[in-house]
């Protein structure tokens, strides 16, 4: 392993051993380079790992991480969503968090599911891989912004992660509902100032980049993250799950 990404790991470890004081936890889990990566981190620490995933019936999310589960073969619980009952359950999350902004009630939504099915199984810490997006350029927002340069990237950045920290809180609330906290390493102040020491060539390489995360990527090639996991471009919760689609309907 290369200096550049043992430095990125050992970060990515401190930043877990820093944010996480329990050994038994849930991660959200959809078979995606970032949260498989930091499954496996966290398995190789000696956490005591359940991988938690939802979505629709037959939804992206829950094929491809059932899929990706069979090489890692970590425990793993899978929640699908009723239908029924999801138009109710997102009036409510809407009430609570009270805001329009869609992809807040989208990941509201799905922290929801992933905090019952927590719940459910007696776990009460759940950890996620949010940040590594805003961080290493995972949105096609930076493939958007990068002929303006790093001054315009660094801006794009900004305000996603300014976001996500909101956002995550409204997560937080909802998933209080069931005594689940959610956590989230790779967003602490430590973690975000070390990631901004990354070369952005590491993150993003040019406006046609579909792939990006180049660092994250090798990163989890050398610990042992399946193949077909790394080589997978992003898609987002909302989108994997189905509920961008049902929310939709529901409006």
């Amino acid at each position: 392993m290369d200096e550049m990404n043992k430095k990125l790991l050992d970060n990515i470890k401190n930043s877990i051993s820093e944010t996480v004081k329990v050994k038994k936890i849930g991660i959200a889990f959809s078979g995606g380079v970032d949260s498989t990566l930091i499954s496996k981190i966290c398995s190789d620490m000696n956490f005591d790992v359940t991988l938690l995933t939802i979505g629709f019936s037959e939804s992206h999310d829950i094929l491809f991480a059932k899929h990706v589960n069979e090489f890692l073969k970590y425990p793993h619980h899978v929640l699908e969503i009723d239908p029924d009952t999801f138009p109710s359950i997102s009036t409510k999350i809407n009430q609570i968090i009270n805001t329009e902004n869609l992809s807040w009630n989208e990941n509201c939504i799905a922290f929801h599911y992933v905090s019952k099915l927590a719940n459910s199984l007696d776990l009460d810490t759940v950890i996620t891989a949010n940040g590594i997006d805003e961080l290493f350029c995972g949105y096609n927002a930076y493939r958007e912004a990068f002929s303006g340069g790093e001054s315009k990237i660094n801006e794009v950045m900004a305000a996603k992660l300014d976001n996500e920290l909101k956002m995550m809180k409204a997560v937080n609330l909802v998933a209080s509902e069931f005594g689940v906290k959610i956590f989230q390493p790779l967003l602490s102040p430590k973690f975000i100032e070390y990631a901004n020491t990354v070369p952005m060539y590491e993150k993003i390489h040019d406006s046609d980049d579909l792939y990006r995360k180049h660092i994250i990527r090798k990163l989890a090639s050398e610990v042992g993250v399946p193949e077909l996991s790394y080589t997978k471009r992003k898609k987002a919760l909302q989108y994997g799950t189905k509920i961008h689609k049902s929310l939709l309907k529901t409006r």
